[in-house]
C-alpha cells in the first residue's frame, strides 16, 4: 500500500509582507477576494516586493532576514477565518493585524484571511501565483 503526500497548498505575498507572516508580525492578510479554504498553508515569497515605503517600518532587526527572501516558499500558517471588510471602520480595527494604511481600503470591501501558528521553514525556490496554488512535490518539513 503507498502512502501518498497531502496535497499541500500556497499563497504568494509579497515581501516584506510575507516575511512579517511567517514571524508573526502580521496575521491578516488582506486580498480582494474570499476564500473558503481552511487549514495549514504554505507562504510563498513573491519575487517582486511590495514598492510602498509604508511597509519598511514594520521590519526589525530580528524580522529583516525573512523579508528578504524572494521567489520561494517560507514558511506555513493555519488559516482559521475570512473577513469581509465592508466598511472603513471594521478594516481598522485590525490594523495591528494586517499593518495596511487606512487609505488602502476599498468601498467595495475587501477580505481578510486570518492566519495563526505561524512557522518559519527553510527556503525553497518554487514559482508562484496569483491565488491559492498546489504544491504537491513539496514536504513543508523537509529542505530541498
Amino acid at each position: 500500500m503507498s502512502k501518498e503526500k497531502p496535497l499541500l497548498f500556497s499563497i504568494s505575498i509579497k515581501q516584506p509582507w510575507a516575511g512579517l507572516v511567517v514571524t508573526g508580525v502580521k496575521s491578516i492578510e488582506v486580498r480582494r477576494w474570499p476564500t473558503a479554504r481552511r487549514g495549514r498553508i504554505l507562504i510563498h515569497a513573491a519575487r517582486v516586493p511590495d514598492p510602498r515605503e509604508e511597509s519598511l517600518k514594520h521590519i526589525s532587526p530580528e524580522v529583516k532576514p525573512f523579508t528578504q527572501m524572494y521567489g520561494g516558499i517560507i514558511g506555513a500558517v493555519d488559516l482559521v477565518e475570512c473577513r469581509h471588510y465592508t466598511d472603513s471602520s471594521k478594516f481598522l480595527v485590525d490594523w495591528e493585524k494586517h499593518r495596511n494604511e487606512p487609505d488602502w481600503f476599498e468601498p467595495a470591501g475587501l477580505y481578510g484571511f486570518v492566519l495563526v501558528n505561524p512557522e518559519i521553514l527553510p527556503f525553497r525556490s518554487y514559482p508562484g501565483w496569483f491565488r491559492f496554488f498546489s504544491v504537491p512535490d513539496l514536504d513543508p518539513k523537509l529542505p530541498q
